[in-house]
């Protein structure tokens, strides 16, 4: 007779501290637990655990978003949570485009594929550097509904394509128009060296996570 294969609890692996992946999206998730390979912490989705949150969103920043997820997905976890929030900034589109609302600026019942659509309709009247994008990224790190640290910074500066690419990738539909002249390439195809190359928000955010958990975080006693 075959042996079924046991699902791992946060209780065990003592010495790994358990924290949950605040997101649903399994792009995400994968993106979160390549930021933490090798460090003493044992991820889990909200899925493994039966818990759900629904964080409103709605802070002036990215940062408050990511901090709004951790602190609330680490209350329904009871446990360490991280969280980020991210969206494109384009200067050209003024004040109608907001960063925040990159995910639902086309409104509540679009698909991915009709917001690649519009994003490129706004786009339409503008040509070489009025083109310029950048992406802003937030992470968030809390336990048990205490925020333990934050971050937010602006990335790397590309371009937005006159043209779908491959795609688009669900969570980060943008990622497929958002594209580097340098490497003719989208953000989705570039390589891990690519990124690096043009100091990727993902690896730099990467970078104070781990410094956190190395150097700055005490594993909490219960």
């Amino acid at each position: 007779m075959g042996t079924r294969a046991k699902m791992d609890t946060p209780e065990d692996k003592p010495s790994a501290a358990p924290i949950l992946l605040a997101t649903g999206n399994g792009d995400k998730q994968r993106a979160f637990r390549s930021l933490l390979d090798g460090l003493p912490l044992r991820p889990f989705i909200p899925t493994e655990l039966g818990i759900d949150a629904a964080p409103n969103e709605d802070g002036d920043t990215h940062e408050a978003i990511a901090r709004e997820k951790a602190v609330r997905w680490s209350e329904a976890g009871s446990m360490l949570a991280i969280a980020s929030d991210g969206g494109l900034v384009i200067p050209a589109l003024g004040p109608g485009w907001e960063s925040r609302h990159t995910h639902r600026f086309a409104g509540p019942e679009v698909d991915d594929s009709q917001r690649v659509d519009r994003l490129l309709e706004l786009m339409e009247p503008f040509t070489d550097a009025a083109r310029s994008a950048s992406w802003a990224e937030a992470m968030a790190i809390a336990h048990k509904g205490r925020l333990l640290a934050s971050w937010e910074l602006l990335g790397a500066t590309g371009e937005i394509a006159r043209i779908r690419g491959p795609g688009p990738v669900p969570e980060f539909w943008a990622f497929t128009v958002w594209t580097f002249p340098q490497y003719d390439k989208t953000y989705n195809q570039l390589t891990a060296g690519e990124r690096d190359s043009l100091n990727d928000h993902w690896a730099r955010l990467g970078h104070l996570v781990r410094r956190f958990f190395q150097s700055i975080f005490v594993p909490p006693m219960g």
